[in-house]
């Protein structure tokens, strides 16, 4: 039996078919599924071998060119794309050209393998005036969207029963419609892991006792949908996480027997104690060991937010976001909080710059960085934020709600309206990202329509006679029926080099996906972040529809400056210190 997966590289199939030919094959019988959809020319040269033809079992495009993080979220694996994409010089090359094509074929490929084919929205490009051309960053989410839909056309012609009209949508976003999700410290369990703790993709490396009695060992654990634990509060508070753990523990130990009799004299135990004892021990370690690797994490947690002074910089960000604070407690954070880590007064001063662009004008940005004592090359980043997120003039043009400030005539800058009334919330969990905004629209059919344009808007739906209950949104076409095709297996199990994990493990997942309206796509070039990855699960329970989240990667806040760092070349005439 011989089973295989191999892209569709010539190379792959030249040495496919060396193992295949001859009078004795490497293998008795060849499984071959292709990743990626292969050019017919090498679909011939295989069928040409009229040796190798007879040992086939299967020969299979499998559209997997994408790689799953969780359950309702992928990446098409481009960490570089906010600078490939959106940097400076970039129009018009190789590098661009490449990046944007490999992004559509990734993306168009989860839509082939799911047999949906999507309404594509983008947000459209943004001008100083009515009668200005657009710039060619702001044209990067109109090209991506017509590089899909290219692929989309095709697929409709070649693949067996493809549908011809839209059974889902697909909104496709740039990094500059939210700079500040990026940054701000995030409060629930997961992205705290992702943020606080250094933690490859998925991966936790801990210690645990030597079983000879030695020094510590390492032991990698991955935390995914495997672990029910993980799947309960990665979405939560971590001051919930932390009671829900310390509950979960004393809750396990007063009711497993071998950890009650863990805690007697060892003089107590009786013969039938220790058969008690022994019968429960391999369900008590499986148990014990999970609970205690959260507890540690959460522990970790706590004990850096602590040792960082996150409480009171975390409630500055919100304060800063919701319009509540300005100039004064920023300039009083820098200058009582001496101890702050650089990168924590970065992440302040980019979030601070997004709110109150005009407090960088001139040389009044230079005098904040002294302040925080940062370097140019920090200074850079913050005027690289401020370069990609556009002109204030175009950002006052802005008719759509969405920009990440309000104009000059409101009271308070702020770059969202307060939510928290929606329903209880921990302390410093008022932070919402922009795009719980965008898909509550979308879902309503409130998108604007001259920010969000379509590649194959649909015929309005012909009008019924008196009863009006059938009229669905404008956003899908008549006749396709509520559901869209529920069987959510887009996620396969598959481990990647940076400890991400495939596996969707829908038995772990609590939402019904059978019972619910079209799926929702969201795409956003220049990587998303762990809130927007909250928030597509939440938004899946609360729309009932299944809401999935697509990005060039996952970026947690250092990886962000990193890239962010990289768009632009900036110099400030200011002293390194």
């Amino acid at each position: 039996m011989y089973l295989t997966s191999v892209s569709c590289l010539t190379c792959s199939v030249v040495m496919f078919l060396s193992d295949m030919s001859g009078r004795v094959p490497l293998y008795k019988k060849a499984f071959v599924f292709f990743s990626s959809p292969i050019p017919k020319d090498l679909v011939n040269h295989i069928k040409s071998d009229t040796s190798v033809l007879p040992r086939i079992g299967a020969l299979r495009e499998m559209n997997l060119e994408y790689f799953p993080v969780d359950s309702q979220a992928f990446i098409t694996d481009h960490e570089r794309a906010l600078e490939e994409l959106l940097g400076e010089n970039v129009e018009n090359t190789r590098k661009f050209d490449n990046c944007l094509n490999t992004m559509a074929t990734r993306i168009s490929t989860i839509f082939a393998s799911l047999k949906e084919l999507p309404l594509v929205r983008y947000r459209a490009a943004k001008t100083l005036d009515g009668s200005a051309v657009a710039t060619f960053r702001d044209l990067v989410p109109t090209k991506l969207a017509a590089a899909v839909w290219n692929s989309l056309e095709k697929y409709k012609s070649t693949i067996p029963n493809f549908p011809q009209t839209g059974t889902c949508e697909l909104l496709i976003l740039d990094r500059s419609i939210d700079q500040i999700a990026p940054v701000i410290h995030e409060w629930t369990y997961d992205a705290m892991c992702h943020d606080l703790l250094e933690m490859d993709g998925n991966k936790y490396v801990h210690e645990i006792p030597s079983k000879t009695g030695g020094e510590p060992e390492k032991k990698e654990v991955l935390l995914e949908d495997h672990d029910p634990v993980w799947l309960e509060l990665r979405h939560v508070h971590i001051a919930d996480a932390s009671e829900r753990l310390h509950d979960k523990m004393t809750n396990f130990v007063s009711k497993n027997k071998a950890a009650q009799l863990h805690q007697r004299d060892s003089n107590e135990l009786s013969t039938r104690d220790l058969q008690k004892m022994v019968q429960a021990l391999p369900q008590y370690s499986e148990q014990m060991e999970k609970l205690s690797l959260h507890v540690e994490i959460a522990g970790k947690i706590n004990r850096t937010i602590r040792e960082m002074g996150l409480r009171d910089l975390g409630q500055l960000e919100q304060d800063l976001v919701f319009g509540d604070v300005g100039a004064k407690e920023v300039i009083n954070f820098l200058r009582t909080k001496q101890d702050a880590t650089s990168e924590n007064k970065l992440r302040l001063l980019m979030i601070y710059a997004s709110v109150y662009p005009e407090k960088f004008e001139g040389d009044k940005g230079l005098k904040l960085m002294q302040l925080a004592r940062l370097s140019p090359e920090d200074m850079k980043v913050v005027n690289n934020m401020r370069l990609l997120e556009g002109s204030s003039a175009t950002k006052k043009k802005s008719s759509g709600g969405f920009s990440l400030k309000f104009d000059g005539q409101k009271v308070k800058n702020a770059a969202r309206k307060d939510r928290t009334t929606e329903e209880e919330t921990w302390q410093l969990s008022r932070f919402y990202p922009m795009i719980e905004e965008l898909i509550e629209k979308l879902n309503k059919g409130e998108l604007p329509k001259n920010e969000y344009l379509c590649m194959n808007e649909p015929s309005p739906p012909v009008p019924r006679s008196t009863d009006g209950a059938s009229a669905r949104t404008s956003q899908a076409p008549a006749s396709q029926p509520v559901k869209s095709r529920r069987t959510a297996t887009w996620a396969r199990s598959r481990v990647s080099d940076d400890g991400c994990s495939s596996d969707s493990v829908l038995k772990n997942v609590s939402v019904d996906f059978k019972n619910m309206g079209q799926r929702i796509f969201v795409f956003i070039i220049g990587g998303a972040t762990r809130s927007e990855l909250r928030v597509c699960h939440k938004l899946t329970a609360k729309l009932r529809r299944e809401v999935v989240l697509g990005s060039s990667s996952i970026d947690d806040p250092p990886q962000f400056i990193t890239v962010n760092n990289c768009l632009f070349i900036y110099f400030f005439p200011f002293p390194c210190w």
